[in-house]
């Protein structure tokens, strides 16, 4: 049997484990939450809770 799979319309895909995938391409665990925080991400505090009412507007416009 091949390790590749046909998908309908696309490429190739190779069939890999998650955990190898993240070998190869040298991923490591987190050791602490503090190291996916960006608190440069947001300019204000302002734009921050509009970039959070904007996504709650969104997630819940389709709801009535």
């Amino acid at each position: 049997m091949s390790s590749t799979t046909e998908l309908p319309g696309r490429w190739p895909a190779e069939e890999v484990p998650t955990d190898e995938l993240a070998k190869r391409q040298g991923v490591e665990p987190i050791v602490s939450i503090d190291e996916l925080a960006q608190p440069e991400l947001w300019e204000s505090e302002q734009e921050y809770q509009d970039f959070l009412a904007d996504l709650y507007a969104t997630r819940h416009a389709d709801i009535a």
